[in-house]
């Protein structure tokens, strides 16, 4: 083979590669309130037992993916990862400010009965079922997509009882150029429409 004919298809493959995978990028997943929650200790007690929250997407690994005008691939992970510890530590950290005092707890059956043997006045578990943006740009624009599926477990040990809330959200956008930094913002405020509610009104 010849040495410009071999340069040539080294070149094509490194292209070919960048293409299929330009990059992975973190994104700072932080959920910032945009209300207060004054009735919140009256609502699950001062003390609330979190159990791990599990991702149950079938692909953990990436958050995202936005692909360029030239076909290349920028993939999203969150920061912290992974996503479940990214959530868990973001919501705890906003209780924590309300005064509610955040206890591990390493596995949680879902039953109203087993609230109370728990030295706990509640206890929450969060599944994520979907967590995904997708970008596609065109020559002059970017089309931003963010959805988000989480289902809520809220036990109550003064009610007896279990509180499950499904929650959806999807926010899109149209942007000249798509960042790391206008996705985070996408999430994050997907992330401060779904707890807000929440915890507004935890049942």
């Amino acid at each position: 083979m010849k040495p410009n004919r071999r340069l040539f298809i080294l070149c094509l493959g490194f292209y070919v590669l960048g293409c299929a995978k330009a990059g992975t990028h973190s994104l700072s997943l932080r959920y910032q309130p945009t209300k207060e929650f004054s009735s919140l200790q009256q609502k699950i007690g001062s003390t609330l037992a979190m159990a791990p929250f599990e991702d149950q997407r079938s692909d953990t690994l990436y958050i995202g993916l936005h692909t360029t005008a030239r076909g290349e691939a920028h993939y999203f992970k969150s920061d912290p990862f992974p996503l479940e510890k990214a959530i868990q530590e973001s919501l705890s950290n906003v209780l924590i400010r309300y005064g509610v005092k955040i206890l591990p707890l390493s596995h949680w059956d879902g039953r109203p009965e087993s609230l109370k043997n728990m030295e706990t006045d509640s206890v929450l578990m969060v599944e994520i079922k979907k967590f995904w943006t997708d970008g596609e740009a065109s020559t002059f624009k970017t089309k931003m997509k963010v959805a988000v599926q989480l289902t809520l477990h809220l036990g109550v040990k003064k009610e007896g009882k279990v509180f499950t809330r499904n929650v959806e959200a999807e926010r899109e956008m149209t942007v000249a150029r798509s960042t790391p930094e206008k996705v985070e913002a996408m999430i994050n405020q997907i992330l401060a429409d779904i707890f807000d509610g929440f915890l507004s009104h935890p049942y």
